[in-house]
């Protein structure tokens, strides 16, 4: 009977050390998410400015918008050319392709693609231009003039870059944020931001959409 009892605290201390293990375990990774690369960043910040001062664009800030990041984590970077450095960033939806619409199904793997219905992001450097009444958000809305191969049918596509109530002010990783037909897509407070910011650029502002 001594023996059965020995054997039998064993076990359950046995248990409690594994349950204990598991909890910590997963604690961790509660705690470990992905982070952005700056050193990425950086090095589009400096390709950006290259371009912008190329194309006569805004040289004081851009957007830079980092799809191969988490889309519950701010991946919507504004950057500040002057200091070199990220000025605020914001969490950025993108499009959901054959997924429901406003799921997070491809939170962590979005596709991309320049076609018309395809209800996709598309990949590239952007010109934001005419600022007009959105019907989402707070009803602003900013035309995509696609400057390369890869995303040039935006117009077409009628992508644009507006708010939407279902964006978050804060990371939600993670799960990730509301997908759309394509359109990249911020909170309300966010567009609040930056819609006088923008308005004031003397230059056309570039957006860059990028995924590695």
């Amino acid at each position: 009977m001594f023996l059965v009892i020995i054997f039998s605290s064993c076990q359950n201390e046995s248990k409690n050390v594994t349950d204990n293990t598991i909890s910590e375990n997963e604690k961790t990774s509660e705690i470990i998410k992905p982070e952005l690369d700056l050193i990425k960043t950086k090095k589009k910040a400096e390709e950006a400015l290259a371009f912008c001062k190329s194309k006569k664009m805004n040289t004081d800030f851009c957007i830079l918008i980092d799809m191969s990041l988490h889309s519950g984590l701010s991946r919507f970077i504004i950057w500040d050319f002057k200091e070199q450095k990220i000025s605020n960033k914001y969490l950025v939806g993108h499009g959901c392709g054959s997924n429901s619409w406003s799921s997070d199904e491809s939170k962590d793997n979005p596709e991309f693609s320049n076609e018309d219905g395809s209800h996709l992001s598309a990949l590239g450097k952007y010109q934001l231009g005419e600022r007009g009444r959105s019907d989402w958000g707070i009803h602003v809305k900013y035309l995509m003039h696609g400057l390369e191969e890869t995303n040039n049918n935006a117009l077409k596509r009628f992508i644009v870059f507006h708010s939407w109530n279902l964006m978050s002010d804060k990371e939600v990783y993670p799960k990730g944020s509301p997908e759309g037909w394509g359109c990249p897509t911020i909170s309300n407070n966010a567009m609040r931001e930056l819609d006088p910011i923008i308005q004031k650029s003397g230059k056309p502002l570039l957006m860059w959409i990028y995924n590695e």
